[in-house]
């Protein structure tokens, strides 16, 4: 059973819903309208140098061009 990220484009809430069945929400939890729409979600990782220590971090950067936000949730695109 996935779990969606979900954007309210009446309030700007993020949320997430258990989708179950192929069921979508139908309305934003915090502001109960119907203007809701499915986030592309993001999966982070973590890249390991020889000796251990950390050298890249997936969810840290944006794939945006000139975009200052940590994900696309942040901006809107």
């Amino acid at each position: 059973m996935p779990i969606y990220e979900y954007h309210c484009k009446g309030c700007g809430h993020d949320f997430e819903y258990l989708v179950l069945g192929g069921s979508e929400p139908d309305h934003c939890p915090s502001c109960n309208t119907s203007k809701v729409c499915r986030l592309m979600s993001t999966c982070g990782f973590v890249t390991k140098g020889s000796g251990g220590q950390t050298v890249g971090k997936s969810a840290s950067s944006s794939s945006c061009t000139g975009c200052s936000a940590s994900s696309c949730a942040g901006c809107g695109h």
